[in-house]
């Protein structure tokens, strides 16, 4: 990869090993997290898609396996909240200042609250993947390491 992301700087300086995986972006793609594991020849639950959310108004960061899909229900209840909701687009890339389809939960903006699907962390994995901060842009690493680094709270979402 020839230019860090604010992604890749955030690993870099917490120390945290991984590897940079590039892939063709298709941005008409249905699912962009299925489209980067068939990519990338790897299993869709290795792959955790970024998506925005907030839970009583508040921002939040959700990571879950790409083959799968939140309940709203439970991320309001993992955030001790009463409702949780989608952000639009606009609103996601305002806050993250990545642009939709190159979200990483690493390397936002601002530091925001990190809910992973407690089943992702469930499936025993070695090594996952997350959006590296460019579409078309996966980084591998521990799973162990991207909680700590994002100080993320496991709770079932799916």
């Amino acid at each position: 990869m020839s230019k860090a992301t604010r992604a890749t700087q955030a690993l870099d300086r917490a120390g945290i090993a991984y590897s940079v995986h590039a892939y063709a972006y298709d941005p008409e793609a249905p699912r962009i997290g299925l489209q980067a594991a068939e990519a990338l020849g790897i299993p869709p639950d290795r792959i955790l898609k970024t998506l925005m959310a907030e839970a009583d108004g508040k921002p939040v960061c959700v990571l879950v396996a790409s083959d799968r899909e939140i309940s709203l229900k439970r991320l309001a209840a993992a955030c001790g909240a009463k409702t949780a909701a989608m952000l639009k687009p606009a609103e996601a890339e305002r806050i993250t200042g990545y642009h939709v389809g190159g979200i990483s939960p690493l390397g936002q903006k601002r530091r925001l609250p990190v809910v992973i699907d407690a089943a992702a962390l469930a499936a025993g994995h070695a090594e996952i993947y997350v959006n590296g901060g460019g579409r078309g842009l996966q980084v591998r690493l521990k799973p162990s390491d991207l909680v700590a680094l994002l100080s993320a709270q496991a709770a079932p979402l799916t």
